[in-house]
């Protein structure tokens, strides 16, 4: 038989509990004919009469008799299968989750998880990835469980929830000899500047923006991550325009200030990409719901 499925099973056990077929279709919901023509597919599949008439009724054969009991194991199985997902338990699971991200989320978003899984899921390892052309593919087939950070070019099939809005700011050492407390446009294009050239963060939108204004930036220094900006700025005379966010966490730390850009960057969203696949696993609905605590 080529397709065997739930509704089959569940007549092989309603027959073998009321041994009417009639009692069976009612018991079931379903037309009596379509009952009749169920047996008629079970008698195939297992080459048995299965269920026999007699003065009690349909009396098993022996052939059913031996198999009831995996036909109920596994109607169970099935049904368990279509039930409400399993509730994860991060507090004794040591599941690996993989999550792709920008070096800003690293910096900004990576310790306050981490304090967060220590409280309520220590077993649990984190793998970090930078965002790349590869990320889309790697979530669609389970490689890496979530993506964080601005990815605006994925195609169909990818949820995706915003964490925060993202602005952006000029960040300045804090004894610059020529800037005061406000960058001026002439500032801007008259000092050098460091770049950094990460996918995920939002800064093609800088470039777009600056180029349409007709602002051409000195930019003496291009970088392939921000995980040095913040320190080359607070030790030299460069001006680097980074998100808000990665600018107030490094201000802490380094001897530097953000000023306002006096060009108007729009905003970005930075949001959480999830593939649709795994929109109903257990373990990565909570992993998403820990994140949108944390950064929402």
């Amino acid at each position: 038989m080529k397709r065997f499925d739930l509704e089959l099973l569940l007549i092989f056990d309603e027959i073998y509990k009321t041994k009417n077929v009639t009692r069976a279709a009612d018991n079931l919901g379903l037309p009596q004919s379509t009952v009749s023509l169920g047996l008629g597919k079970l008698r195939e599949h297992f080459n048995d009469r299965l269920f026999s008439r007699t003065a009690k009724g349909m009396e098993p054969t022996p052939r059913a008799g031996n198999a009831i009991e995996d036909v109920r194991r596994a109607i169970q199985a099935v049904q368990h299968a279509l039930a409400d997902q399993p509730v994860f338990d991060p507090a004794g699971s040591t599941r690996e989750f993989r999550i792709c991200m920008t070096d800003i989320s690293e910096i900004v978003l990576v310790p306050r998880l981490l304090n967060y899984l220590r409280e309520h899921g220590p077993g649990i390892r984190v793998d970090i990835s930078k965002i790349s052309p590869d990320s889309p593919a790697e979530l669609a087939d389970g490689r890496v469980d979530l993506a964080v950070g601005f990815m605006p070019h994925l195609e169909a099939g990818f949820y995706q929830q915003v964490l925060f809005d993202q602005h952006f700011v000029c960040l300045v050492a804090n004894r610059h000899p020529r800037i005061g407390d406000k960058l001026s446009l002439e500032a801007l294009r008259r000092e050098d500047h460091v770049q950094v050239r990460s996918s995920g963060t939002g800064h093609a939108i800088v470039d777009k923006t600056l180029a349409r204004e007709g602002v051409e930036r000195r930019v003496v220094l291009q970088l392939p991550s921000f995980l040095g900006v913040a320190r080359i700025v607070a030790q030299t005379e460069l001006l680097a325009i980074v998100p808000y966010r990665y600018g107030a966490s490094m201000a802490g730390s380094e001897d530097i200030r953000m000023l306002p850009v006096p060009v108007d960057l729009p905003s970005f969203q930075v949001k959480q990409h999830w593939h649709e696949r795994y929109h109903a696993d257990a373990s990565n609905r909570w992993l998403r719901q820990a994140i949108a605590d944390l950064f929402t």
